[in-house]
């Protein structure tokens, strides 16, 4: 009969929030649906800040005042001040064309920030995944030992069924601290998202 090791181990992976349930996308953890990309539309309305894309780093003062407002570092409520402060410097016949190249320095900030961290969910659960299946096989080896006839129950246990049940337990520690981390990792290209969308309104409500 196989032991309950196995049968233990089933119900604790099935109950782990990265693979609780069967996705669409193996490589997708997250209840947040996957969306690669953020376009311009979704959350600007100003002048088409494409020609700035690219080039608004030569604009040294956009430039800065991009990166200052992208920085989760930055409080939310000094974007209002920032961008006042930014809009007193500049010629008011270019504060559309100026400002267009701030935001085009957050976007691209921003979203840089953001398929960074969805690449690095995508490996996390690919990681996962090859551990789990590791944890399945460390688990099966040791019913197997367990569970053969020539094993005595009576005796301290071989040197190998030892050693496969320590490796066991440190990988199921890692998969479980690891999945204890992953509800926290969803939500970051979530409140990047929101980031984007609140500091382009401030931008836009300043045009």
């Amino acid at each position: 009969m196989r032991s309950t090791l196995s049968l233990t181990l089933l119900l604790a992976l099935a109950a782990g929030p990265a693979l609780a349930q069967p996705r669409q996308d193996p490589d997708w953890p997250c209840v947040q649906r996957r969306v690669p990309t953020i376009g311009y539309g979704a959350v600007w309305t100003g002048p088409d800040p494409s020609e700035a894309a690219g080039t608004w780093g030569s604009d040294r003062d956009a430039a800065q005042l991009a990166r200052k407002l992208a920085s989760r570092r930055t409080e939310l409520r000094e974007a209002d001040t920032l961008i006042d402060e930014f809009v007193e410097k500049i010629d008011p016949a270019e504060k559309a064309k100026r400002l267009t190249h701030v935001f085009a320095g957050v976007y691209e900030i921003i979203t840089g920030e953001r398929s960074t961290v969805m690449n690095g969910i995508v490996r996390y659960a690919q990681g996962q995944r090859r551990l789990a299946e590791r944890i399945r096989d460390e688990a099966d080896k040791v019913s197997e030992l367990k569970d053969s006839p020539d094993n005595d129950t009576t005796k301290v246990a071989s040197k190998e069924v030892a050693e496969l049940e320590t490796k066991f337990n440190w990988d199921r520690r890692i998969f479980d601290e690891r999945n204890q981390s992953v509800s926290y990792v969803c939500e970051v290209p979530t409140l990047l998202e929101q980031r984007l969308g609140e500091i382009a309104k401030r931008i836009q409500a300043k045009l």
